[in-house]
């Protein structure tokens, strides 16, 4: 690499990759020094040496500082006086003065040290920008293409970086073929190997609550507020929102004129189905809207309190004979989302069962009743 060579790699880089000029030439002269005292450590150990490229022609000088002194007593840090002022009349002792070392293989060291330093200075420079720019964006959406895969990982070019899609954030039997389109969570930013890695998800509940927020603009301008997410990722999700305008539907919002806005998310998702369910401040309502699609009769719920002081939300739910198994669904995931999003501890009975149970609990008072009577008659 020829000093004509450097100077256009540097400003062609510097273009490139927005990094300004100077940055890249310091980093360079920084590279010269280091190479320089490498190879000339057995001769040269004055450690106060910079280096200079000539900005215009691509000109590398390397230079020493030294103290103009009397007597010299330190040659490789000091200059006399005497020969000093033949440099600089001015000089007097105390001051110091830059010394230009003529080294014939300056050249060589140079285009080896500018390799190596604008290689390095790219390196940080990027992984400061991924650093800067996708620590802030946690928890936003990426839209990415898939461009490799291996056992553990999936990586994906989200535009200005590459990101990295865990096996535990992937979505089972989702199709992550190369140079496919795909919406992803930034997830973090860690470090591994001294490098940052973003880190993103395709599992994870706030995907499905940030593609509503961007398709709903309700949802976007804080009209409606989504309160949970529960997500079985690939199968299912269930989503309660509520309205902070009595004249805006959450529901209607969230799913739009028929159906349109639901399903883009859908599609996004792999025909993942999503419930939209309306939130409610009283507990029993909240449960009987989240086991929608499912009927039901009577929803009781009860904090219980356990031996340890703390407390269990726990609800009794009637629901038709015919809705049971809607209610429970397939594998008892219906069920197990509504807990999760409601935060309540689930437990689902038919009319039929309760039924039996109402009439046991009367039959067992009665005969009771009737005991307590023969015991009173009997000892009067």
């Amino acid at each position: 690499m020829n000093k004509d060579d450097m100077l256009q790699a540097i400003r062609d880089l510097a273009k490139e990759r927005g990094i300004d000029e100077e940055v890249l030439f310091e980093a360079v002269e920084e590279a010269i020094v280091a190479a320089f005292k490498r190879e000339f450590a057995d001769q040269k150990q004055n450690e106060n040496v910079f280096a200079e490229i000539d900005r215009e022609t691509g000109e590398m000088y390397v230079y020493e500082v030294v103290e103009v002194v009397s007597e010299v007593t330190d040659p490789k840090t000091q200059i006399a006086l005497s020969e000093a002022k033949e440099i600089d009349p001015d000089l007097e002792e105390g001051d110091t003065i830059e010394m230009t070392i003529d080294v014939e293989s300056l050249g060589r060291l140079a285009a080896q040290a500018a390799k190596a330093a604008i290689s390095k200075k790219l390196r940080d420079t990027e992984n400061a920008r991924i650093e800067s720019e996708f620590s802030d964006k946690k928890g936003e959406l990426a839209y990415g293409v898939i461009q490799r895969s291996d056992d553990r990982f999936v990586f994906v070019d989200i535009g200005r970086a590459e990101a990295t899609l865990p096996k535990k954030e992937q979505v089972k039997g989702e199709d992550y073929s190369f140079n496919k389109k795909m919406k992803f969570l930034i997830l973090k930013v860690e470090t591994q190997k001294e490098r940052p890695v973003i880190i993103v998800s395709r599992s994870h509940p706030d995907l499905v609550r940030k593609l509503l927020e961007q398709e709903v603009p309700e949802i976007h301008d804080g009209v409606v507020e989504i309160v949970n997410v529960a997500r079985e990722a690939g199968s299912r999700s269930k989503v309660a929102v509520i309205s902070r305008d009595p004249d805006v539907d959450p529901l209607g919002a969230c799913v739009g004129q028929r159906g349109s806005r639901i399903s883009a998310i859908m599609d996004e998702l792999g025909q993942e189905k999503i419930d939209v369910i309306q939130y409610n401040e009283d507990p029993a309502i909240f449960i009987s809207n989240a086991l929608s699609p499912a009927k039901v009769d009577r929803v009781s719920a009860e904090l219980i309190t356990m031996e340890d002081g703390t407390q269990e939300k726990t609800a009794q739910v009637v629901v038709p004979d015919q809705q049971y198994s809607l209610a429970i669904g397939r594998a008892g995931q219906n069920v197990r989302l509504a807990a999760r999003l409601t935060g309540w501890k689930i437990d689902i009975k038919k009319t039929s069962e309760f039924q039996q149970m109402v009439t046991n609990d009367l039959v067992a008072n009665f005969t009771i009743a009737e005991d307590e009577d023969d015991n009173s008659n009997e000892n009067a």
